[in-house]
């Protein structure tokens, strides 16, 4: 087939671009593209404007406010851009370092630069976030910066001794997750002594103590006494931290997670109705679960952007559907997610049949979760869309949320927290809890490559039916509030909104 001059510069524009991807860039400097390459990938909708000189791969026919590709780039773009400016001379601000250290998921809106060579300006960026490059007088030497999600930070013992007071009260979860950081006080001391920092070594001997660290609040006053100076213990949380139950240091992504579930539960216990018990007729049961598949289905597969309709619902959950009638790509691929859609919902009810009879819920979504999700793509491998590895099991890259500004968790910190939230499913005694608290930290991990808000609210269903509440449909004309509950819990910490809507549509 022939092509035109413009079809052949948007093809070599998209192969080097690939390759910058595939190299890991998600910010793209100009001159990484030839004028050409790059006025082709902007004019076809594959590249969008940063600031001059930085652009942010897109797809064609997003709206230009879908913020999804600038959280995917902004970290990228902030190493890459300050980089640029000031070389080796930079570092975040000590607040968004503990935040790093402590591996939160969301960047501020404004990111504060460490530099000798800052100017004290602003740049504004997408979404109304900025960069203010400050600049520094006493800026550290290279062995306390580090890297940290690509981003230079200060190191994490002089975070803590640089951050403010008032950290310690606005961000008193990221603070309690950065002191269990801490291995041992040895680094944290030295930093201290050299700086004679007697009124800081207080504070952070009081804040090790209410968060749990009492050996190395100790540590940290003998030392400093032992070297003559006077300290005074003084807490500086307003509200006595949690109990993490850890004397040692921590996966940050599995101390958030306690967190979150301690910090959350009541919220979600107190937006329920009292459980109704394992119902008296498990077949009874099973049975109104199966009625209200076809709905689910619809609701559910809609919600995630696929095309379905109840005819095709209906023609696979009956056997009566050939894939030789689809005549288009997206056809056949809506297609496979109704088939797939259909073969992990029945491996979720065998799920739900051996919680009824007994089993623990968390125990049981730890054995079958995995099950749920080749069943939901197996269709897909076998039709040639998805590759047989991709089956494999959690996603072994990045993902990103539409509209979010959570970014999922490294993929290797998924194979900390999925274990993490078996655990915690195991132990909550509560199904409503289990319920949101799964749904919301299943989707928070992202642990897939795809499908995770329909594993998610499988999910959610299975922990529902552990206590006796219904199968809930999440339908497609409340899809905002949905996303909208699930943001704010993801990036604001308000599981509130999320569990009302969840206790809301399991009446409609």
């Amino acid at each position: 087939m022939a092509t035109t001059p413009a079809q052949r510069r948007l093809a070599d524009a998209l192969d080097v671009l690939k390759k910058l991807q595939d190299g890991g860039k998600t910010a793209v400097k100009s001159s990484d593209l030839t004028r050409l390459q790059r006025e082709s990938l902007v004019s076809n909708g594959f590249l969008r404007l940063i600031v001059k000189g930085w652009y942010m791969p897109s797809r064609p026919g997003e709206d230009t406010g879908d913020s999804t590709p600038w959280y995917a780039a902004m970290r990228d773009f902030i190493h890459g851009y300050c980089d640029e400016r000031f070389g080796d001379n930079w570092h975040v601000s000590a607040e968004y370092s503990l935040l790093l250290h402590a591996g939160t998921t969301i960047s501020p809106r404004q990111v504060v630069i460490h530099s000798p060579l800052g100017k004290n300006g602003l740049l504004q960026l997408p979404d109304d976030c900025s960069i203010l490059d400050y600049k520094a007088k006493d800026f550290p030497s290279a062995a306390k910066i580090q890297a940290v999600d690509g981003v230079r930070a200060l190191i994490l013992p002089l975070a803590l001794i640089r951050v403010p007071e008032a950290f310690f009260v606005t961000f008193a979860q990221d603070a309690q997750i950065a002191l269990h950081q801490l291995r041992d006080a040895s680094e944290l001391n030295r930093e201290l002594l050299e700086g004679g920092h007697s009124t800081i070594s207080g504070r952070l001997a009081g804040a090790l103590r209410a968060s749990g660290r009492k050996e190395l609040a100790d540590d940290v006053l003998a030392t400093m006494r032992a070297a003559g100076f006077v300290v005074n213990e003084t807490n500086p949380f307003n509200v006595t931290p949690p109990s993490l139950q850890f004397t040692r240091a921590q996966s940050p992504y599995v101390l958030r997670m306690r967190l979150m579930w301690q910090a959350m539960r009541e919220t979600v216990i107190a937006c329920f109705p009292l459980e109704p018990g394992t119902p008296a007729d498990i077949d009874k049961y099973m049975e109104v679960v199966e009625e209200t598949y076809q709905t689910d289905a619809y609701h559910s597969l809609s919600i995630e952007g696929y095309r379905v309709t109840a005819e095709l619902i209906q023609k696979v959950a009956t056997g009566n559907w050939n894939p030789d009638d689809n005549a288009s790509d997206a056809e056949a691929k809506n297609a496979m997610a109704a088939h797939g859609y259909w073969l992990a919902h029945n491996e979720v009810k065998a799920t739900i049949r051996g919680i009824l009879a007994g089993a623990n819920p968390g125990a049981a979504f730890r054995l079958d979760h995995g099950s749920w999700y080749r069943k939901l793509f197996t269709p897909n491998v076998d039709a040639g869309f998805l590759k047989p590895a991709d089956l494999a099991g959690y996603r072994a890259d990045k993902v990103f949320i539409r509209n979010a500004s959570h970014v999922p968790p490294s993929q290797e910190a998924v194979r900390d927290m999925m274990p993490e939230l078996c655990d915690l499913l195991e132990a909550e005694p509560n199904a409503a809890v289990r319920a949101v608290l799964g749904h919301f930290l299943f989707v928070y991990i992202h642990p897939y490559f795809d499908g995770n808000g329909r594993l998610g609210r499988f999910l959610m269903n299975t922990m529902l039916a552990s206590g006796g509440y219904p199968w809930t449909v999440i339908r497609i004309e409340l899809r905002g509030d949905y996303m909208a509950a699930l943001e704010a819990a993801s990036s604001q910490k308000e599981i509130k909104p999320f569990a009302e809507f969840i206790a809301s549509s399991m009446n409609r």
